[in-house]
């Protein structure tokens, strides 16, 4: 038995030296008119980005670029040219739906339907230029996000890379559903935890069933004072943010923390969270221990303007909205240095139009370089995928886009975004069309 063992071992080796080394896989080309290196921030001309299978192996003019005859060559000579645009807070789960919806959403949509509207959803996002995401909490859908986000993978459905964070996390009292009498039995639309060893215990939950990140609750509830300020209610107590950011980290995996203001914005960021989504109310010591920490501000600003502010402002007797506040807490923000990831809380407006964010940010004084490298290489850095995608550079997946004009110039070209390709494969090419 042993000699035929090594018999066959010796003609196996022998028919492998004789056929060579595999194939390698063969090259494409993508012409660039111009094209944005997002860290210098220099727009450079006539590029040629050499792509094999799905990563970027080359990028350099075209006299160092030799091109095959019958090589595949896209052609964005008249285009500009970025890495593919990345959002750090949606909800795939969601379809264009406001609050006034969410109880009817919970109550009545069952989490199969939900997850045939986030196949739509993702198709809108990549088709929009977003090639990377991270989807923070399924609204109640359970553990739906991580069966998108694989069959995104396994090349089943169009969609973004995913990051998905299940179900979410906050405690008793705090989140949807609310006000229904006390012995209706209603869906939570996160899980409910209450102490460190229940938080714990559903860190380990949520991620042995798939999770990339854990999203938490720090806020909830939220009102005016007479005077125009916000007050929120804390979710959470200093050691339980303790508690599931350390068994967070554990795992390598990082915590996302919903926060408006007050002691449940000061808790997530002294416990150790990597984000705050909204930071609405953001005070001079929260900015201070953001930049020190190193901790990132997703800061989703469309989202409050429209039908939230003007219902805002309805509560707040015409003095305030979260709009009003959260420009006012963005600026500080941004002035400090602290760290900005491009986000938009796509769900509760349409899939597919949150490069509106981008508006949104450079109104309040970002520029739009900074914009742009918020939802590139920044988002990338907070995504844990710093050398994977936000850049057009050799190693990375060949996610990219392409408009018409100058982003640099007008913000808004990222709002009608012409060309995506997703890991080499070409999602989109309206320059092809005459």
């Amino acid at each position: 038995m042993k000699r035929v063992t090594a018999l066959t071992f010796l003609l196996a080796l022998s028919g492998a030296a004789r056929a060579g080394p595999p194939p390698q896989t063969p090259e494409s080309f993508v012409k660039a008119g111009k094209l944005l290196d997002v860290r210098s921030g220099k727009m450079l001309s006539n590029r040629v980005i050499v792509i094999r299978g799905d990563r970027i192996e080359r990028v350099a003019p075209p006299d160092q670029v030799q091109i095959p005859a019958g090589a595949t060559v896209t052609d964005l000579s008249r285009a500009t040219v970025l890495p593919g645009l990345i959002d750090c807070h949606t909800h795939i789960m969601l379809a264009d739906t406001d609050d006034s919806h969410y109880d009817e959403i919970l109550l009545k949509q069952s989490w199969q339907y939900r997850t045939i509207l986030a196949t739509l959803n993702v198709k809108k996002d990549l088709d929009a230029g977003f090639t990377a995401m991270r989807d923070v909490e399924t609204e109640g859908s359970m553990y739906s996000d991580v069966d998108v986000r694989n069959a995104i993978d396994q090349g089943l459905i169009p969609g973004p890379r995913l990051k998905v964070a299940t179900r979410g996390i906050s405690s008793t009292g705090g989140y949807g559903l609310e006000g229904y009498s006390p012995e209706v039995d209603v869906p939570r639309g996160v899980q409910i935890v209450d102490g460190p060893v229940e938080a714990r215990k559903a860190v380990r939950e949520q991620f042995d069933r798939g999770a990339d990140l854990i999203k938490i609750y720090g806020t909830d509830r939220y009102s005016f004072t007479p005077d125009g300020q916000e007050v929120s209610i804390p979710t959470f107590s200093l050691e339980e943010v303790q508690a599931i950011v350390e068994e967070a980290h554990d795992r390598h995996i990082k915590v996302a923390c919903h926060a408006y203001d007050g002691p449940g914005l000061h808790r997530c960021i002294d416990g150790g969270v990597d984000s705050i989504e909204h930071g609405i109310g953001l005070d001079d010591d929260d900015i201070r221990k953001m930049v020190a920490k190193g901790t990132y501000l997703v800061p989703t600003l469309y989202v409050y303007s429209g039908a939230l502010e003007k219902s805002d402002l309805e509560k707040s007797g015409g003095k305030t909205s979260r709009l009003q506040l959260h420009e006012a807490s963005f600026k500080k923000a941004l002035a400090a240095g602290v760290k900005i990831a491009f986000g938009t809380d796509a769900g509760p407006f349409p899939h597919g139009t949150q490069a509106v964010e981008f508006e949104w940010m450079t109104r309040y004084g970002m520029s739009n370089l900074a914009a742009i490298q918020s939802a590139t290489t920044s988002a990338a850095d907070l995504l844990g995928w710093a050398d994977q995608v936000g850049a057009i550079e050799p190693g990375r997946f060949a996610d990219m886009i392409a408009v018409a004009g100058n982003p640099l110039d007008d913000i808004k070209q990222l709002e009608n975004v012409k060309f995506v390709m997703k890991g080499g494969a070409i999602v989109r090419n309206d320059f092809a069309r005459p």
